[in-house]
């Protein structure tokens, strides 16, 4: 699949998604990631456009490259650091430059008011945070929220983009979806 031009939907929700996220006019973009090395160049190139307050959703079924593409992220905005994942801990905190990054994975949440005992309230106001498994707070998620969906394709994966005007037009900028081709070479 070629990188589409985001068109926008109404009132329509992302399959995976409740229709409390992300379910007002939002632009989308697709993208077929081949690999796991073309998730985490996605995310690599997709960090530096964070900055603090953003709020990105990464949704999918169990093994679709969720922590994959965080990790990505996460190598990005840390110079390298090795990002473990936050299953168990359900959030991990990272230096990113001028902000904290928050990684959270909610597959272990058991009630949508527990997320406020991580430090949700300050990882929006003062960080850019990556969440997990969104759907077990979609109440809480701001709407200027980002939702990255992965889904199974093939022997890769196909992601998603969901946000408002303001996220299509950092992505627009960042040619991240435009330049498909350098995101799917297999280097090493």
């Amino acid at each position: 699949m070629s990188a589409s031009t985001p068109h926008v939907t109404k009132n329509k929700a992302l399959p995976g998604a409740p229709a409390p996220l992300f379910s007002h006019d939002m632009a989308d973009f697709q993208l077929e990631l081949p690999d796991e090395k073309a998730t985490v160049r996605f995310g690599a190139g997709f960090a530096s456009l964070l900055r603090p307050g953003d709020v990105v959703c990464l949704s999918g079924p169990l093994g679709a490259g969720k922590t994959t593409l965080a990790r990505g992220v996460i190598a990005a905005l840390t110079s390298g650091e090795e990002a473990s994942s936050p299953t168990f801990a359900l959030v991990e905190t990272y230096e990113a430059g001028d902000f904290a990054l928050w990684h959270f994975d909610l597959y272990r949440l058991e009630k949508a008011e527990d997320v406020w005992e991580l430090g949700l309230e300050e990882a929006f106001a003062e960080g850019a945070s990556l969440v997990e498994w969104p759907e077990r707070i979609a109440a809480h998620i701001p709407p200027t929220g980002l939702l990255l969906r992965l889904e199974p394709s093939g022997e890769g994966r196909r992601l998603t983009a969901r946000g408002d005007e303001d996220w299509a037009r950092r992505l627009e900028g960042a040619g991240l979806f435009q330049r498909r081709e350098s995101l799917n070479k297999n280097e090493e």
